[in-house]
Order: structure tokens, then sequence, then C-alpha cells
């Protein structure tokens, strides 16, 4: 398995998923709260880029950690991606984000904890 990662500033589902399962990663939603009720991964941290963008802070990954950053499909990940750069903290996104996570047979939950969807 690739430590970190395969691509400038890039992960694929797999690579993801195996930071995540091993804690050494922690995994940021960047969607909406609607898509984040709808189905996301358990265990993720939620912090929709429209907050960040308006300068909400990133939860910090504990020592040892990366911070990996996931939305529907790997557009607003990016974006997201750029604006914590620009301040200093380093993270990475994940290629094909949820939708991706979900081909892969990968669990998403909602937000009562039932078998999720993505919208």
């Amino acid at each position: 398995m690739p430590v970190f990662p395969t691509a400038p500033g890039r992960l694929d589902v797999v690579e993801a998923h195996h930071l995540f399962r091993e804690a050494t990663a922690v995994l940021l939603d960047v969607r909406e709260s609607e898509e984040w009720q709808a189905g996301h991964i358990p265990g993720a941290r939620h912090l929709p880029l429209s907050r960040l963008a308006a300068g909400a802070k990133a939860p910090g990954a504990p020592a040892g950690s990366r911070l990996v950053l996931i939305c529907r499909s790997g557009k607003r990940s990016q974006e997201a991606v750029r604006l914590l750069r620009e301040r200093g903290t380093y993270a990475v996104d994940v290629t094909g984000g949820v939708k991706e996570w979900v081909s892969r047979g990968l669990p998403v939950q909602d937000a009562a904890g039932a078998a999720g969807t993505v919208i």
C-alpha cells in the first residue's frame, strides 16, 4: 500500500480508506449539511466547504495522522485543499469522492445511523 499520496495532493479511495481505517488520517467531508445527513462515511468529520471558505478552521489532525478531504465527486474537496494550504495546513483530497467510495462497496450512513445514500 502506498504511503501518502500517489499523486500530488490526491489519494484514490482505496488509499484513503486504508489510511482512515488504520487511523493515520482524519477524513473531513466538505459537502453541505443536507448531503452529509443523507449519507456520510462513518467516523468522518464534517465541515462544509461554504463554512471553510467563510473562514472556519478545519479540525486538526492528531500527531502522525493526515488530513484527507472528501466531497461528492472530488471537485469541492480540491477547492478545500487549496484553501487549507493557503492557510498553512497540509491536506489532500480523494479522487472520485463519496460517489467512488460507495461504488467500491464502502459504507455510508445517514444522520440516524442507517444505510445512507449519496445525493
